[in-house]
């Protein structure tokens, strides 16, 4: 079972009330560029934390399959057959490298951060690689 570092979701939600104690602050100051540019920020940044919350799990896997999330909150059982693919896609730029864990079904492409799992990409993909033989 992969899932978001809770400190993630924490982080994510003092940044929404940041956001939104600034869009009070410049509403009370009228100063209306800093409430268009602080309300969507806490709107957004709250909304990914708060399914940081309410979805922790991202990725979990046991003897019939993996279960993806899919949607805000939903949840999408997959049996082993059906996966094609685990692979993770490594890139460089900046001096930086990213990874992305991505699980091929054929029809949807379902793809996780590190940050979603809690752990390397490389890592989850060689334990679903095992747990799927």
């Amino acid at each position: 079972m992969w899932r978001v570092r809770r400190e993630l979701a924490v982080f994510k939600i003092l940044g929404a009330l940041v956001c939104a104690g600034l869009a009070v602050y410049w509403y009370l100051q009228g100063d209306v560029r800093g409430v268009v540019l602080a309300v969507p920020a806490a709107v957004l940044v709250g909304g990914m934390g708060l399914r940081d919350l309410l979805v922790p799990v991202r990725l979990s896997a046991d003897a019939q399959g993996i279960t993806v999330v899919h949607g805000f909150a939903g949840r999408r059982q997959i049996p082993w057959e059906d996966i094609q693919d685990v692979k993770v896609d490594v890139r460089r730029r900046y001096g930086l490298r990213s990874e992305m864990l991505e699980i091929d079904t054929g029809d949807h492409l379902h793809i996780f951060s590190p940050h979603e799992l809690g752990a390397s990409p490389t890592e989850v993909a060689a334990a679903l690689r095992r747990r799927g033989t």
